[in-house]
């Protein structure tokens, strides 16, 4: 049976047609069915409601209960051979899938950068990229902080993005400890996972989703940006986040409100447990750094406070700790 049979059933003519046969008694003479309708007949014939009888030159109705299940049982032996097909095919083209992948192609710029204009389209654009994002945020967030950021929805997309097992992090700059709402959400973020850190240095603004699509600023004034996903480029500036984060310090997040110290940076807390008599490898121990960058902080320390030696450091810190008459005790 060819595809048209089990494709279409018989039209309203062609029925009306085969009634006129069961109204005669289902028989009748082949060429006065031709000459009624000789394209009705055909289909007829075709779809195997009409048999033709060349000793008396007839035409008989069959029962369509017989062709239907007939052309039914045809249709799942077709449908059948079209599922296996359809499972081979993967395997059929392999070896074209192979020498696809394998081949170097220019990626079309147009494409995989788009440039957004002013700054309401681009916090759109940006919290449409945070919606889709699952894995991963990386934030350069230099300068002024803005406050839309820190709005309740803002707050609570967050969490639920931290919750579902991404990660957030996140460097600003350390003017961001004396904003009392930076400190805030930084806090509560940090209770749900995310990280923070600050860094002492210029550097430009940034975010990375998923490490798929990046943003960042396409004009001095940040009214333009660059929405970019071409891999090399995402790449790029994933390497330049990652040397960016390993130089941040990494801080306290507390607010007075909480009965806690106000944020204190990382150079200092070396500095209180230098006084406290804690060694090199103590401290790294304690604020889960690395001896090296330790030791980085302690020699700032040294030449802040003019100290010769370790020993000479933690008494002039411990000093500071305790001045004259304060009456602090161990």
């Amino acid at each position: 049976m060819s595809e048209s049979n089990g494709a279409a059933l018989p039209s309203a003519s062609e029925r009306r047609l085969y009634q006129r046969i069961l109204d005669q008694g289902g028989r009748v003479a082949f060429r006065e069915a031709v000459e009624q309708d000789p394209a009705g007949v055909l289909r007829l014939l075709e779809l195997g409601l009409l048999v033709h009888d060349g000793a008396d030159q007839s035409l008989t109705a069959v029962n369509p209960r017989t062709v239907g299940d007939r052309i039914s049982a045809e249709l799942r032996a077709e449908g059948t051979r079209m599922l296996l097909r359809a499972e081979e095919m993967p395997a059929l083209l392999e070896e074209l899938t192979h020498a696809y992948d394998a081949t170097p192609r220019r990626a079309d710029r147009s494409s995989v950068v788009q440039h957004v204009e002013r700054t309401d389209r681009i916090r759109e654009r940006v919290r449409q990229l945070e919606s889709t994002a699952t894995e991963e945020i990386l934030a350069m967030r230099p300068g002024r902080i803005c406050r839309g950021d820190f709005q309740a929805d803002s707050l609570e997309r967050t969490r639920d993005f931290l919750a579902a097992g991404a990660s957030l992090h996140t460097v600003y700059e350390p003017a961001a400890l004396l904003d009392e709402p930076t400190v805030r959400w930084a806090e509560s973020v940090t209770a749900w996972g995310g990280r923070f850190r600050t860094l002492s240095e210029p550097f430009g603004r940034m975010l990375v989703f998923d490490r798929r699509v990046a943003v960042v600023p396409a004009s001095a004034d940040n009214s333009s940006a660059a929405v970019v996903e071409d891999p090399a480029v995402v790449g790029f500036l994933v390497a330049a986040f990652e040397r960016d984060w390993e130089r941040a310090e990494r801080v306290q997040w507390r607010t007075a409100d909480d009965g806690g110290e106000s944020v204190v940076p990382v150079h200092e807390q070396v500095g209180r447990l230098l006084a406290q008599g804690l060694t090199q490898r103590s401290i790294a121990t304690r604020l889960g750094l690395s001896e090296r960058t330790v030791a980085g902080h302690i020699s700032r320390l040294r030449e802040l406070h003019d100290a010769e030696t370790l020993f000479q450091l933690g008494w002039q810190m411990r000093g500071a700790e305790h001045p004259p008459g304060a009456g602090a005790s161990d």
